[in-house]
């Protein structure tokens, strides 16, 4: 299990975009990572990125009372009320918040 400070996040790879738009293009495959910060990764091929994909794959790789941060996308929202710090690193201003 990861703990301390842990890093999430989500991307998309394969594929061509082919001018799509918006999370996941058709053809791509969601993957999401989880990084100990200065320690390991985990990574996983999910179906989907909704909360209930997501939270469950947090829960079981990082430790109760670590600190997580996230980017501000809606299916990390469930972690400002869980068993985890939760911080959101805005892209748009490169610093964390609360």
């Amino acid at each position: 299990m990861l703990d301390g400070e842990v890093e999430v996040d989500e991307s998309y790879f394969g594929g061509q975009r082919k001018g799509k738009r918006g999370r996941g293009a058709a053809g791509k495959v969601a993957v999401f990572g989880l990084l100990k910060r200065n320690g390991k990764v985990y990574t996983v091929a999910v179906p989907n990125t909704q909360t209930a994909t997501l939270l469950p794959i947090i829960r079981e790789q990082v430790k109760p009372d670590s600190i997580v941060y996230t980017d501000c996308y809606k299916s990390y929202d469930v972690l400002d009320v869980s068993e985890f710090s939760h911080f959101r690193i805005n892209h748009s201003t490169h610093f964390a918040e609360r």
